[in-house]
């Protein structure tokens, strides 16, 4: 494999891109090639580190993945070679290592996260810890991620995440990609790995391109998906969601790197071949069978999309959609979503009286709730109450371009 120097380069910022890039193939890869997901993960783990060691000295390799891969590979040998299966190489043993490699140089290595995926839906994994074992093993979600997105406590998701991964090494569950029936009983749960990426990370990662974020690996496999089942609506659908999400995403940040709300966004900015392509998977979802919670979010994004042709936003048509994706799925957020939709299409007063009315505990801890409470509140003139939401969301508010457009917002009252 070649090696290229390219002096200046950031050593440690090229294995990061490269871990976030390359994590869940090379995990993928691995757990099929010796079929154990935890010692995959070691291995992967450990490789990224002799990468750090490695490159600053010999160069970055004109094939980073491969290299990875290669490593990983022989890091699982030497274990499985060794009786205790306790014997590591040192790390000062590594050039050797790489040059006398069992393994050969792949130049194409196969993605096998998909088939990874439908691994952690399998029957033997317990419901709930589904979704956060496939975005760690799968997507490199780390858990502490996981655990805020979930609310539970980073220790407790941890240990359920060690004995689902001990589960399938006892199961001997395959690693492959299960016939056709098997993966559309499996389908629901792997949609929704792949929609937790999306959530998570919608934004992307600062600095990075479309590609390399999370939300683009969602889209890659929410793909891969329809190609696999093509005839699955909600396939369709989140696929098309994810599509005409990012598609917005160039808009929502300025120049300077600050938070554009989307009634503000230049629809210029918008990508317009994401969004033709968002709406060819809603179309095929349209004709498949009757709407379900991912073709109706996906029909949201669609409605917003359209002022890049229209010039306007048909707020009671997005109004009627959010009141039936509630029907599916009433979570929090899509019904502060709907109040939101309401401050346009029925006025300020009724959009907070709706908010008022949400039947959650936790919608005083919910930070995009009082966003929106205090921007109806600015709206109503009542800009006491509205500085106090403010403040209140900004104590809520980790991001930070959306804290510095809130505090913006703040000071002009």
């Amino acid at each position: 494999m070649a090696i290229v120097h390219l002096p200046g380069r950031n050593v440690s910022d090229e294995a990061a891109s490269v871990a976030r890039t390359f994590y869940g193939r090379l995990v993928a890869m691995l757990a099929s090639r010796f079929g154990d997901m935890g010692y995959a993960e070691h291995a992967a783990s450990e490789a990224f580190l002799a990468a750090l060691q490695h490159w600053p000295k010999a160069g970055i390799p004109d094939r980073p993945e491969a290299w990875l891969f290669r490593v990983a590979s022989n890091l699982e040998i030497n274990r499985l070679k060794s009786a205790s299966h306790r014997q590591t190489v040192p790390m000062d043993e590594m050039t050797e290592l790489i040059g006398s490699s069992p393994i050969a140089a792949e130049t194409d290595i196969p993605d096998r996260r998909l088939a990874l995926l439908f691994v952690c839906s399998h029957p033997a994994i317990e419901v709930a810890i589904r979704t956060p074992l496939m975005l760690q093993t799968v997507l490199g979600v780390d858990a502490r991620r996981i655990a805020e997105a979930f609310a539970v406590p980073e220790t407790m998701l941890a240990q359920r995440l060690v004995r689902a991964k001990k589960r399938i090494r006892m199961a001997k569950i395959p690693f492959s990609l299960p016939d056709l029936e098997t993966a559309r009983h499996r389908l629901d749960a792997v949609l929704e790995a792949i929609y937790g990426a999306y959530a998570i990370d919608w934004k992307g990662v600062a600095g990075t391109a479309f590609h390399d974020s999370l939300s683009g690996e969602a889209l890659f496999l929410a793909r891969l998906i329809v190609q696999l089942i093509p005839d699955d609506a909600e396939a369709c659908g989140l696929a098309a969601l994810i599509c005409l999400s990012l598609a917005r995403r160039p808009g929502r940040e300025s120049a300077n790197g600050d938070f554009v709300p989307l009634d503000s966004q230049s629809t210029d900015s918008w990508d317009r071949e994401s969004i033709r392509e968002g709406e060819r998977y809603l179309n095929r979802a349209f004709y498949l069978e009757a709407p379900g919670r991912f073709q109706i979010e996906a029909a949201i994004q669609s409605a917003h999309c359209a002022r890049a042709n229209s010039g306007t936003v048909d707020w009671k048509a997005i109004e009627l959609l959010y009141t039936r994706l509630i029907h599916f799925s009433p979570t929090l957020g899509a019904r502060v979503s709907l109040a939101s939709v309401k401050v346009e299409a029925d006025g300020p007063l009724a959009a907070l009286n709706y908010l008022d009315g949400i039947p959650d505990a936790t919608l005083s801890r919910f930070q995009p709730a009082w966003v929106l409470r205090a921007h109806i509140l600015s709206l109503l003139k009542r800009n006491e109450e509205a500085k106090l939401a403010y403040e209140k969301a900004l104590t809520l508010t980790t991001d930070v371009s959306l804290a510095k457009h809130l505090k913006r917002k703040l000071d002009e009252l």
